[in-house]
């Protein structure tokens, strides 16, 4: 089955094009970089031009997988909204996944395990899942201070792809791995094994994964 895959949580973004396998394995065909700030006039020129590129049209699309967070508001925003477009214009499926899930998963650890992200502002991302094959239930995701966010996950492995948040978490004596930074090309390959379960979502039903509020919500918040 061919896959569609995009990112666009972050500073910078990616599209991807894969194979599912029938065996669960997934053969990233192209992986394509989306410069950040641009992602609203990039996204859908670039995913033609990929499709374009490769021989394919939308219409061989069989599937979407996209990064539903945590991350940028605006980037989600845009991804999420283009590929409900194409995955209702095409009646296809979409497997919503986490980078939290991702991060978790690359290490190849099993058990329970911590996933970590930069969230700016002093702050990371943390996600507790327990993996068991190619799997990874999540236990919790939150938002926590830097400071705190160490206490937090005592006695478990964490994984990140921030070097800096894994010298961190080296220095309080944490056991932890470093992954190689995740693309759309390694999101298909989770997004995959999702489909394969059944596990996607309609276009209606797929959701941003925020995690930390919008600056609206917390200022209407101190409002009161």
């Amino acid at each position: 089955m061919l896959l569609l895959a995009t990112d666009t949580s972050g500073k910078h973004g990616s599209i991807a094009l894969a194979r599912g396998n029938s065996d669960g394995s997934c053969d990233v065909i192209e992986v394509v970089p989306l410069a950040g700030g641009t992602f609203s006039a990039q996204l859908v020129p670039q995913i033609a031009a990929l499709l374009a590129h490769r021989g394919f049209s939308k219409s061989d699309i069989g599937a979407f997988v996209v990064a539903s967070g945590p991350g940028s508001f605006t980037g989600l925003r845009v991804g999420l909204a283009a590929i409900k477009a194409l995955a209702e214009i095409l009646g296809k499926p979409i497997a919503s996944v986490s980078l939290l899930e991702v991060i978790a998963l690359s290490a190849g650890t099993q058990g329970k395990v911590v996933a970590v992200m930069d969230a700016g502002r002093g702050e990371v991302y943390v996600g507790e899942y327990e993996v068991a094959g190619h799997s990874a239930k999540v236990l919790s995701e939150q938002l926590l201070r830097k400071e705190e966010a160490w206490g937090a996950v005592q006695g478990s492995p964490v994984i990140t792809s921030d070097r800096v948040l894994a010298e961190a978490a080296r220095a309080v004596g944490l056991t932890t791995s470093v992954i190689e930074p995740v693309d759309a090309g390694v999101l298909a390959g989770v997004g995959w094994r999702k489909i394969r379960s059944g596990d996607t979502v309609s276009p209606e039903q797929l959701e941003a994964n925020y995690i930390r509020r919008s600056d609206a919500e917390i200022f209407a918040k101190k409002s009161y």
